[in-house]
């Protein structure tokens, strides 16, 4: 990767001009321009951008770059452009925006082939005019179909119908060569197609994708409980699943507070048992300042539908409400620009304790939302909270976890915490990820450094 960085910073302006001619040549005059300000990944600035207008073009791109040693980011509506780790060298961001489109299948097929450039949105709408859907609701507005797989990323159906990577039937995709592969319909290709999920972009740049379709479901219903303490949580989600009242999702939302910070006198010292004892500090980690809420979708008949909904009502007690429509929270991360977001991947009979564990590293209830049916929800840090600080409740929550065979990722964070704090911690698939990166990016040029362990 030195290599390669050196390389392009010797390019000199004369192959700096004649880089800006190709992709103009390969892409078009008005789809490739020299990075603006925005052009950035994780906080690393691009030197290009080419938008090719179809696959071959953007195996061009991909010929291009591997010819002058420039590393290659693929960006599709950049709304998760950063997560992950920054990219030791972004020449070219590859804009997928014109890999789009959604495929021709026959009537009642139960199959798309979509575009990586495409919107989800834009997917659902004109699968919605047939009566159908992807199971796929990722919380990120706007994004790609290409995006979501790059990222991992999955919403609330995801109790029911997994991940959108599980949802793959086939796949399109550009080695770092440019060598334009296809795999699917049970091909052991398919198993090192779906590592691109959650890749970024560091493994090869998704083209396009078939998944599953099904029809839209005819009722849909809510059924929303306040709560108050994690343990509430654990012992109100294992009744909802004992009942067997398939639940398309199980959602956790929980408010936060302020943390606190922590006191500059040793243990033992006076003013720290004081402070320690003020009534302010009672308690595991302060009460939240309001309720949370456990939220149960039901999706099926109408009939059915309601008589599950009522069901439940009557096993979760303590004011169960139903609804016709998703709280305004539903689909939305807990985390804002600038925080630092996590995602806590547990056992969902040991949920409770990563919540309770994060709750006494960082002083306070932390925001903390997502599938409490599965064991996978992201919280939120402020961004103001100081690295170290970060790095400490980090340490705290990731070895009460490590004997859970859980796991918390930074999923991204300001430029001074993503620099002092290791954003993955232990990962098991470190070698598969390096062997698929050895064979489908050799010379490190998609998105170097941008997974663990720096590949």
């Amino acid at each position: 990767m030195a290599d390669m960085a050196a390389a392009a910073s010797s390019l000199g302006r004369s192959g700096a001009l004649e880089i800006t001619r190709r992709l103009s040549a390969i892409c078009g005059s008005p789809f490739s321009r020299l990075a603006g300000p925005a052009d950035e990944v994780a906080g690393r600035p691009a030197r290009w951008v080419a938008v090719p207008g179809g696959p071959h073009a953007a195996a061009e791109v991909l010929r291009l770059a591997a010819r002058h040693d420039l590393a290659v980011v693929p960006r599709g509506a950049g709304t998760k452009i950063d997560w992950g780790a920054t990219p030791v060298q972004v020449d070219i961001l590859l804009d997928t925006g014109r890999l789009a489109g959604i495929g021709h299948e026959p009537a009642g097929a139960l199959v798309a082939d979509v575009g990586a450039g495409t919107p989800l949105r834009a997917v659902q709408a004109t699968l919605e005019r047939a009566g159908q859907r992807l199971a796929m609701d990722a919380p990120s507005p706007g994004a790609t179909l290409g995006g979501v797989l790059a990222a991992g990323e999955a919403g609330p159906l995801r109790h029911r119908h997994g991940s959108p990577c599980d949802q793959l039937l086939g796949v399109r995709y550009l080695a770092a060569d440019g060598e334009l592969i296809s795999v699917g319909g049970g091909a052991p290709g398919l198993d090192l197609a779906r590592l691109l999920c959650g890749s970024q972009g560091a493994l090869g740049v998704l083209v396009s994708a078939s998944l599953r379709v099904q029809p839209v479901p005819a009722s849909r219903l809510w059924v929303s409980r306040p709560v108050w303490t994690p343990l509430e949580v654990h012992d109100l989600v294992r009744t909802i699943l004992a009942a067997r009242l398939e639940p398309a999702a199980i959602e956790l939302d929980l408010p936060g507070g302020t943390p606190r910070p922590r006191t500059p006198y040793p243990p033992g010292h006076p003013a720290a048992t004081a402070r320690e004892r003020h009534p302010s500090m009672s308690g595991r980690a302060g009460a939240p300042s309001r309720a949370g809420s456990l939220v149960v979708l039901l999706e099926g008949g109408p009939a059915e539908v309601t008589e599950r909904a009522e069901r439940l009502v009557g096993l979760l007690h303590g004011e169960a409400t139903i609804a016709h429509s998703a709280p305004t929270w539903w689909r939305r991360y807990p985390f804002a620009p600038g925080d630092t977001a996590l995602r806590l991947e547990v056992p969902i009979s040991d949920l409770h304790a990563a919540v309770y564990a994060l709750r006494d590293a960082a002083g306070a209830p932390v925001p903390v939302r997502g599938s409490a049916g599965l064991g996978m929800v992201h919280a939120a840090l402020p961004g103001a909270l100081a690295p170290d600080r970060v790095a400490s409740i980090l340490a705290a929550v990731r070895g009460v976890l490590l004997a859970r065979q859980g796991r918390c990722v930074v999923v991204s964070a300001p430029a001074a915490v993503r620099q002092a704090v290791d954003l993955w911690g232990e990962l098991a698939g470190l070698a598969q990820l390096r062997a698929a990166k050895r064979h489908l990016d050799p010379e490190h040029r998609l998105a170097p450094g941008r997974l663990p362990g720096g590949l």
